[in-house]
């Protein structure tokens, strides 16, 4: 799990081939701020990204999740939102896979949270669980963009 703002990312000490993603001008944060809703992929690009409004709730009514083929990228774009998460991976944990490659774990152990805000983003590499879109204080609306990049791409 990597942090960071769009605005610093030489502070977030991430991989060359996220970076070169993030530094894209079309991945800006004013670049996202203007796309309309929905997906987006380079032609060639082992990745694409969602973009989307979307409801906070309290954390108890959130699921955990975690994925084998895919690293995420989640950049808040509008308002703010609370992800928790675990350094410890859950490959291996009894999970159900809902979508291709989105596990949803049963019995979800986190240990940490994150707060959000316009801007800010967090990495989940694969094993990684995480539960995305907790509200703060109250439900909210959230504008944010989820970047997939296919892990295998990223090794050599």
């Amino acid at each position: 799990m990597i942090i960071g703002n769009l605005h610093s990312l030489e502070m977030a000490t991430l991989p060359n081939a996220l970076l070169q993603i993030l530094t894209l001008p079309a991945c800006s944060l004013q670049a996202l701020h203007a796309r309309e809703d929905g997906r987006f992929q380079p032609v060639g690009a082992a990745w694409f990204c969602n973009i989307a409004h979307a409801n906070t709730s309290p954390a108890h009514e959130r699921h955990t999740e975690f994925h084998q083929q895919w690293l995420d990228i989640q950049v808040v774009l509008e308002g703010e939102e609370i992800i928790g998460f675990d350094t410890r991976s859950v490959v291996g944990q009894h999970a159900v896979e809902r979508k291709p490659d989105l596990f949803i774990l049963e019995n979800p152990c986190l240990s940490n949270q994150i707060l959000l805000r316009s801007g800010d983003f967090v990495t989940f590499a694969p094993g990684e669980p995480h539960r995305a879109l907790c509200c703060n204080q109250r439900p909210a609306v959230v504008r944010k963009a989820v970047f997939k990049i296919l892990f295998s791409t990223m090794k050599g």
